[in-house]
């Protein structure tokens, strides 16, 4: 049983080490930290083991695994956690199991009431040898007290299911939509509308250009003492305009260089993830947008040099390099803002600058 982080139910995105409150590790010995990849690292995962002996198919009775006596630093801190509605997540065989720290309650007549839950009972179901469900029951609610001893247990069942392992993870999404409930319907309106517009768009520009092309043959035509050389209209006053060179052509290749790679990562990490089911595991898709954004970096350099060099650019090297870090630039400059704050706060949130490099 590994445990995770802690944080505001209203928050996701504020997580802290689960041991950040005063919990207590059970008796069994392991590795006590670990990171799995490098996603797991910018996702915020912290797993620590949480010392609890779970063994397969071995039913464990309510068991007292440590005796914990506060003190009034360690009670407000509780304290604090349960009127934010901490809840904290785990894992058992990389399936995740969620729980509330305690129970908060605010009457009027009665004042706030803030209970813990001392007790988790561990539902785990098992088809065969391998783990394909994991419920979690927490209950035994105490009032905190600094000075008074009290005791975390735990509990755990194991119970034989039907649930073959490779569905395990439909639980927690409704996997039919990733498989089945595409609506094939939306889509194809949205398709056929958006060829719609584009038909219309073309129709009449087309018919626009035909006519400014008709008009400039029957000027070529004229002579020289009949053709008004100052009468410019249609397409000759605005061609000059639309293929003007931007006033900073680098930077524009740049931009356009990298929308284009971020649009085609984003159209093959949608594909990998239909195709491939990477939503089933912890930090994949992640994983597999990494992957995409280092093998298709060639695409911003194709696309931002074609457009330089179409605008008469002679600067290959500096375009280059402007190319390959305008992205990472904004993104390590966006990620250092808020790293700076993850770590004022200490939360799980903050990335190791081992990893940002």
């Amino acid at each position: 049983l590994w445990m995770n982080t802690v944080g505001p139910y209203h928050n996701l995105q504020e997580t802290y080490p689960y041991f950040s409150l005063p919990f207590c590790r059970g008796s069994k010995l392991a590795i006590a930290h670990y990171h799995e990849t490098i996603s797991d690292n910018l996702l915020g995962v912290d797993l620590e083991f949480s010392g609890l002996d779970i063994k397969f198919k071995v039913d464990v009775a309510r068991t007292a695994y440590c005796t914990l006596t506060l003190l009034n630093e360690e009670v407000d801190a509780l304290h604090h956690a349960i009127r934010n509605h901490y809840w904290f997540q785990m894992y058992i065989d990389d399936l995740p199991l969620w729980g509330i720290v305690g129970e908060y309650r605010n009457d009027e007549n009665l004042g706030e009431s803030m209970k813990l839950f001392t007790h988790r009972l561990f539902e785990i179901g098992y088809n065969g040898n391998t783990i394909v469900e994991v419920n979690l029951t927490s209950n035994n609610r105490i009032n905190l007290k600094p000075d008074v001893a009290f005791d975390l247990t735990y509990e755990v069942k194991w119970k034989p299911s039907t649930v073959r392992f490779h569905d395990r993870f439909d639980k927690y999404l409704d996997a039919n939509f990733f498989k089945h409930r595409i609506h094939w319907f939306s889509l194809f309106n949205s398709f056929m509308m958006v060829i719609f517009l584009v038909t219309v768009v073309a129709f009449i520009l087309m018919r626009t250009l035909r006519k400014d092309y008709a008009r400039y043959e029957k000027d070529l035509k004229m002579d020289d003492f009949d053709r008004d050389f100052g009468d410019e209209y249609g397409w000759k006053q605005i061609h000059g305009d639309v293929f003007r060179s931007p006033s900073f052509p680098m930077l524009f290749s740049c931009l356009i260089g990298s929308g284009m790679h971020v649009f085609v990562i984003v159209i093959v990490v949608i594909l990998i993830t239909f195709w491939g089911e990477l939503y089933l595991e912890r930090g994949s898709i992640l994983t597999a947008t990494i992957f995409c954004y280092a093998l298709f970096s060639p695409v911003s350099g194709y696309v931002g040099g074609c457009i330089y060099t179409h605008f008469g650019g002679k600067r290959w090297i500096k375009q280059a390099l402007c190319c390959g870090s305008f992205l990472p630039s904004l993104v390590a400059i966006a990620a250092s803002i808020g790293n700076i704050s993850a770590l004022y706060q200490s939360s799980t949130r903050s990335i190791p600058f081992g990893t940002m490099v």
